[in-house]
């Protein structure tokens, strides 16, 4: 039986004010129209594993929510089994989308008098959650648009996942899953409205002491027909990485302005999945039925891509029979892809990224990428 406990006020910071003890990201919460479906398709097509459910049957009557990891990727499925939840409300307006980016904190008290105190709108004070396996601490802050942050202390619970999750057997037997071989999340990418990044930028700098790692303006990150504006920022150990897009002025409109006309606002554009090899991943993942943007052949022949990247792992003519990108950065080189979206609206996609010393986000890629994208939103109609 789960038993809930709010912390009274006078107990609740047990570290000193102001700090934001972030040990990294916990879980990323999906809200969608058929959860157990979508569950099945993360299953079948990005190799994940399901591990632990919570629904009616454990007495949460609004919700299936099912539990999907791979490597040290977390996702939560969760779906409204009845109208007039807030479940169902948020898929009416924005479509399949994350609703929650989790962090893991040494301190939940803590954190949250931190991020209160520096402005952040508490949606959730401080509540302790426990069953026969232990208990663990949270609150929620808001972010960008219905996107929100849980902040988690899971350090005393040994069960499945959370209080009122149950163990359950995988969904898809592991000869009929994508042997994708994914080892974590490397960002997770928001779309906010024009004008507000340097906001949102402002409030992981103020609200829990991120600092700038990267920033994208003007012909670095345009094409010809459309342009945004990009700021990446981190936790100081680079566990959490968030880049934030705005749109920019340009002939037409963004990718930007497309989802935030589609999702109905500001959220999560896209998730950056570590692989340990592309190669494999991108052939097991299109294959059980994954689409991935198609990148010219050009890429590939432009001598100065050559030059640029210098000596990869795999050889260029590999890298192009899959549409898979190259860059390098002062610190290494990376691979990386990326699916079209994964549900009808135009919004959520993934990327598959492939670390070998590189820190950046494919800067040289850019272009390409954003051409490709161009050319979905114009066979769309929404370029």
């Amino acid at each position: 039986m789960t038993e809930t406990v709010a912390i009274p006020a006078q107990q609740q910071a047990r570290t000193p004010a102001g700090t934001f003890p972030l040990l990294g990201l916990d879980h990323i919460r999906f809200e969608v129209g058929n959860a157990r479906q979508a569950a099945h398709y993360y299953s079948t097509a990005f190799g994940m594993t399901c591990v632990a459910y919570r629904g009616p049957e454990q007495g949460y009557r609004d919700t299936a929510e099912y539990v999907l990891v791979a490597g040290d990727a977390r996702f939560v499925i969760a779906g409204a089994v009845r109208a007039g939840t807030s479940v169902a409300a948020h898929v009416a307006r924005h479509g399949d989308g994350v609703r929650d980016v989790a962090l893991e904190v040494a301190d939940v008290p803590a954190a949250y008098a931190a991020a209160c105190a520096r402005g952040a709108h508490g949606l959730t004070a401080p509540t302790t959650i426990s069953d026969e396996h232990g208990s663990v601490t949270y609150a929620v802050i808001a972010a960008y648009g219905d996107t929100r942050h849980t902040l988690i202390d899971r350090s005393d619970y040994r069960g499945p996942f959370l209080p009122g999750f149950v163990a359950r057997d995988p969904i898809v037997a592991p000869a009929h899953s994508a042997a994708a071989g994914i080892v974590g999340v490397d960002h997770v990418v928001g779309n906010v409205e024009l004008g507000r990044m340097d906001e949102w930028v402002g409030f992981y700098h103020r609200v829990m002491g991120f600092t700038n790692m990267a920033e994208f303006v003007g012909e670095d990150i345009a094409t010809e027909y459309s342009a945004l504006m990009s700021k990446v920022v981190a936790d100081g150990t680079r566990k959490v990485k968030f880049p934030l897009n705005e749109p920019a002025a340009g002939k037409k409109r963004s990718q930007i302005d497309e989802y935030l006309e589609f999702y109905g606002g500001p959220g999560v554009q896209h998730i950056a999945l570590t692989v340990d090899d592309i190669l494999g991943a991108v052939d097991a993942m299109r294959a059980a039925g994954v689409e991935f943007l198609a990148t010219p052949a050009s890429y590939y022949d432009d001598p100065e891509l050559r030059a640029r990247i210098g000596e990869v792992r795999v050889d260029v003519e590999e890298l192009k029979t899959r549409g898979i990108l190259v860059d390098r950065d002062e610190d290494g080189y990376l691979l990386q892809i990326f699916t079209r979206p994964v549900q009808d609206r135009p919004t959520v996609f993934f990327e598959l990224i492939e670390r070998h010393g590189a820190t950046g986000f494919g800067k040289g890629n850019f272009k390409a990428l954003f051409e490709a994208i161009e050319r979905e939103q114009d066979l769309r109609g929404n370029l």
